[in-house]
């Protein structure tokens, strides 16, 4: 993509220049009349979706409570028909998916807040009929709703995710974007234009970034993640950029060159033509439970809750650590034994390994894991750093450390070496999601780095292992870490064990 330079040294948003890029001028185009044609029928399947899997649920729930499908078979004592009571049902459960905005264009393909609204409505709505079985006696069939809840719940998610699987692949062609404007300071727009062009699942595509005019030199486009991004040096003409380069929604990475009018004004002339304005707070990596917009005198102001971790969550998520090792344990046994008779019969060696970690409070533990390296693999450290060496100063891994043994590098490839952690967890050293467990002094020079993660238990699987394991950059797992420990929620536990399961299926980052 080329640039247009103006006398300035901008971008020249003029007609000339945005239709030698593609865009169309267009100063009376209202955005919703043509643009993101996708949404709405993508939406649309989502929601007949939903509409089939709540139906599926109950008659599935239906079948197994009575035997039969029996449609017409009495409920309780007033002898409602099973038929009335399924539509009944579904028809509310159907409503109150749109009642908590399940289907709002702002969150689809990103995020968890799809999926926990799922789990709201679904919990309202079971709620509120036991409720109302409780206070009117209606005695509908308790086995009925037990698994008419799990079956839809889970059945919704699923198919949620397999839409969502599908958005993300067509975004990663280049369709399904919405067109981004970036407005603010260079120090504050290039990062956010960074992240957003790094992850095409977030449904973008940044169209321009229009900063403060009187910057020395000033390009009239920049490279960000192997794109080329126009430049306007001018946050006056925000508007008459945006619909020039017919851009679908504004971020404003910072406000420093606004004033509370301009940014209102914005808003207003932005409305008229039904385009989506964001605004950063400025606050980095918190998410939204712990945040909350206070007015003081007509002034919104973000108030930064602090991180919770009290009795009831714990305990929470203790009975998930506990239920899941337990279960995994029952389950993968032949494997394990299997791993541990190949191990032995390779070099003779021991078949776990045992090294020092710090956990919650700065407790150390020792982690069990299947020995994937050599028996002298630490005096070999040297060896391995010199003829492997690591992109990473703080978390030294290489996928060509010599130290690995071939059956080393199959269960690491597979993950089976994680899994003696699950004792870990049952002794209540480690959860199964978490933040990587760190050996004494590790990341000790990264400020605050440690005594943050030292906040909750270590994990075996977690936020940045499924976001590239050991593919991602260093300042990348630092930062998923911190974000783990400051966001920590159960639905979000949830995402990452979903994630998990395809990260392991797909060995991405595993070595």
């Amino acid at each position: 993509m080329g640039a247009d330079v103006t006398a300035e040294g901008g971008f020249d948003f003029g007609p000339a220049g945005a239709e030698s890029r593609g865009w169309s001028v267009d100063t009376d185009r209202r955005v919703d009349s043509k643009r993101r044609p996708w949404v709405d029928a993508y939406l649309r399947k989502v929601a007949c979706s939903d509409v089939v899997i709540i139906a599926l649920s109950l008659v599935i729930a239906q079948f197994v409570r009575f035997g039969s499908p029996g449609l017409m078979a009495p409920h309780g004592p007033f002898g409602i028909p099973a038929l009335l009571v399924c539509l009944t049902l579904g028809v509310v459960w159907a409503v109150a998916l749109r009642l908590v905005r399940t289907y709002d264009s702002r969150i689809v393909g990103a995020g968890a807040q799809e999926y926990s609204r799922i789990v709201t409505a679904s919990v309202w709505v079971f709620g509120g009929l036991a409720i109302l079985d409780l206070l009117f006696h209606l005695n509908i069939a308790r086995g009925f709703l037990a698994v008419a809840l799990p079956v839809g719940t889970l059945g919704l998610l699923t198919c949620h995710r397999f839409w969502r699987h599908q958005l993300h692949r067509r975004r990663v062609r280049g369709s399904h974007l919405d067109d981004l404007l970036i407005v603010g300071s260079s120090e504050s727009a290039l990062p956010l234009a960074k992240r957003v062009l790094k992850d095409p699942s977030l449904g973008y595509r940044v169209v321009g970034l229009c900063t403060p005019p009187g910057r020395p030199s000033a390009p009239a486009s920049i490279a960000v993640a192997g794109h080329i991004v126009p430049v306007i040096n001018d946050v006056d003409a925000v508007s008459v950029a945006v619909r020039q380069s017919c851009a679908t929604a504004v971020a404003v990475s910072s406000t420093d060159e606004f004033g509370y009018e301009a940014l209102r004004e914005l808003s207003w002339e932005l409305e008229t033509d039904n385009i989506d304005l964001m605004v950063s707070p400025g606050v980095v990596d918190v998410t939204g439970p712990r945040m909350l917009v206070r007015q003081v005198d007509g002034l919104p102001l973000l108030h930064i809750d602090k991180p919770r971790y009290g009795a009831a969550q714990s305990l929470l998520k203790s009975t998930l650590d506990y239920a899941l090792a337990t279960t995994v344990l029952i389950i993968l046994t032949p494997v394990m034994i299997v791993t541990a008779l190949a191990i032995k019969s390779h070099d003779g060696g021991p078949v776990f390994f045992r090294h020092l970690r710090v956990g919650k409070d700065g407790q150390t533990f020792r982690v069990w894991k299947f020995r994937s390296m050599a028996t002298d693999a630490d005096k070999r450290i040297g060896e391995a750093r010199e003829k492997a060496p690591s992109s990473s100063s703080v978390f030294y891994k290489s996928e060509h450390d010599p130290r690995i043994t071939p059956i080393g590098r199959f269960i690491r490839k597979t993950s089976i070496d994680e899994l003696p952690q699950l004792f870990n967890v049952l002794a209540r050293q480690m959860s199964i999601v978490g933040p990587r467990p760190l050996v004494p002094g590790e990341g000790s020079e990264i400020p605050n780095f440690v005594e943050r993660r030292l906040l909750v238990k270590p994990g075996i699987t977690g936020l940045w292992q499924v976001s590239g394991r050991s593919n991602l950059a260093e300042e990348d797992r630092i930062r998923l870490d911190l974000v783990y420990v400051e966001n920590w929620t159960m639905v979000q536990d949830l995402v990452i064990l979903w994630r998990t399961v395809k990260a392991v299926i797909a060995k991405d980052g595993a070595y």
